[in-house]
């Protein structure tokens, strides 16, 4: 069934207003709700379903601007039932744009009559493997917020305000407005009637076009991540969106360290696909080794937290070891996207450290054969849903990574940094280090440990004492770069010395998920720009 997409109304101080269109007539619907803001593009509205699409008109029929939205269409897994509502921007209308990151952009998702909220458009929209339109601001609607947006009107139109929470298409006129620049139609030919001019694409469009499934031009890919040079040879892959994304860059570069990738993926990917593709490369090679067939389940499991193992085990490439992992992954369910979901979704606790401990717990015990079912979890993880446990930040990070900054900004009852302990007069700093540890977590409350934990066994004899006070264990891994930290190391007023930085990063082996009970990653600038939890 082909469905109109609805008029949006006009804000009451939009200046773009036409004859044929209509304000809002009544704002309460956005009252008191939390709203975004996105820049409204000026393209043609477009519908696009499992086995079409439509213009707004629901005949509308063939131009040569809607070639490519129809190639995209053909190549997307949209769900029967489902609509996907977005802005085909292929062809220039009255604004020229040069650095599109595609030439179709999401901006709703449909359920039948049912508008999906913002937040779950914007993760439908990432699976799917297309863009939303840029985000402009969001908060509690503040009309006085809104009236001072200031718009660049030579490259942007408008823009269009929601209510992030869904709605029904009922609803639609009070929860959805625009705002759009006087005189914005300013050519005297409609574009239809014209000559197509094809808008530019910017760098980053080549991962879109990954995303949504199109043929990967590599060295595209290759120069939107920053990189000159990769593995070549590229495996299939059965995912769309960012899941396919990351395969393919994990296997274009499987052979760059993976310390060494991450920082860098971070500015052309975001903290979140920079690490899982440099996960991605330093996992692939474990499915090639040799593992105990009695131990393969409860690994491929844990793998599951850290990795897509569908993803994983095509990065891995063609071995008798992978062929065999993968059909022991497929026997215990295991090879979907997200095969852990039901077991997640059982421990929907409000509060985050028990949420993120018990859901910890509860994975573990699916892994080891102490929980056999989703129904189990909240009976197996019932000692931890009070709370009343200690919590331990553990820094992790090369010198001049920024772990002390950050510690700064943590809410904790106590720090224990080695670094203090070595000006003092302790003989064995790492065994008085690890005693404070112990008494700190014996009193309860937030403890940080401050000191590089570059590796698994420097990781190990803190999680061992952590153990034994029963405390939630979150790893906060500094992703900087080594000539970042290089720098800051120098401007300190007691430097480490250079040749021992450079040597911290040979041997930093920072954590993969799972390894804790969570895992923060902290960017340069020393916030935390993505979480994992185990």
């Amino acid at each position: 069934m082909r469905v109109h997409y609805p008029r949006t109304p006009h804000l009451p101080w939009s200046p773009g207003v036409s004859a044929d269109d209509v304000r809002v007539a009544d704002l309460s619907g956005f009252l008191g709700r939390e709203v975004v803001v996105t820049e409204k593009l000026d393209g043609e509205n477009t519908t696009l379903y499992r086995d079409g699409l439509h213009a707004r008109s629901l005949d509308s029929g063939h131009h040569p601007s809607r070639a490519w939205v129809k190639s995209l269409q053909s190549r997307l897994a949209i769900p029967p039932g489902v609509r996907v509502c977005g802005e085909n921007v292929f062809a220039r209308h009255s604004l020229p744009y040069d650095d599109l990151s595609s030439w179709f952009y999401a901006f709703s998702v449909w359920d039948g009559d049912r508008c999906l909220g913002w937040d779950d458009t914007v993760a439908f929209a990432r699976r799917l493997g297309v863009p939303v339109p840029p985000v402009l601001w969001r908060g509690v609607f503040d009309e006085r917020a809104l009236r001072a947006l200031r718009l660049d009107l030579t490259r942007q139109e408008g823009f269009v305000v929601r209510t992030v929470a869904g709605f029904s298409r009922a609803d639609f006129p009070g929860h959805v407005a625009k705002w759009v620049r006087r005189g914005h139609v300013q050519t005297s030919t409609h574009w239809m009637q014209a000559p197509v001019v094809v808008n530019g694409r910017g760098p980053d469009a080549a991962l879109w076009d990954v995303r949504a499934g199109f043929p990967v031009d590599v060295p595209a890919v290759l120069h939107a991540v920053g990189m000159t040079s990769a593995v070549t040879d590229l495996a299939e892959f059965d995912r769309t969106g960012d899941a396919r994304l990351t395969g393919v860059l994990a296997t274009l570069l499987r052979d760059k360290p993976r310390t060494w990738l991450m920082p860098r993926l971070v500015a052309p990917l975001g903290m979140r696909l920079a690490r899982r593709v440099a996960d991605l490369v330093g996992l692939a090679p474990l499915l090639r080794e040799d593992f105990p067939d009695d131990e393969r389940r409860a690994g491929l499991i844990r793998l599951a937290v850290a990795a897509d193992l569908g993803v994983l085990h095509a990065v891995a490439g063609e071995s008798a070891a992978v062929e065999w992992s993968a059909l022991v992954a497929e026997e215990a369910g295991l090879m979907g996207e997200d095969p852990l979901l039901p077991l997640r979704a059982a421990l929907p606790y409000q509060d985050v450290d028990v949420r993120d401990r018990c859901w910890s717990e509860a994975r573990e015990a699916f892994a080891t054969g102490r929980l056999h079912t989703p129904a189990e979890a909240e009976a197996a993880t019932w000692r931890w849903r009070s709370g009343e446990f200690p919590r331990l930040v553990v820094m992790v990070g090369p010198a001049g990574s920024g772990k002390s900054t950050f510690t700064s900004t943590v809410d904790a009852d106590d720090v224990v940094s080695l670094d203090g302990l070595r000006t003092g007069e302790h003989a064995n700093v790492l065994r008085e280090g690890l005693e404070r540890l112990d008494k700190a977590l014996a009193r309860g409350g937030t403890v940080v440990w401050d000191a590089t934990a570059i590796n698994r066994h420097q990781r190990s004899v803190v999680a061992t004492v952590a153990a034994g006070r029963d405390a939630l264990v979150t790893h906060a891994v500094l992703v900087v770069g080594e000539d970042l930290a290089a720098r800051r190391n120098a401007a300190r007023r007691h430097p480490v010395p250079a040749d021992v930085v450079a040597a911290q990063f040979r041997r930093f082996a920072p954590p993969y998920p799972g390894e804790a009970h969570r895992t923060w990653y902290v960017g340069a600038g020393g916030t935390i720009d993505d979480v994992a939890v185990g």
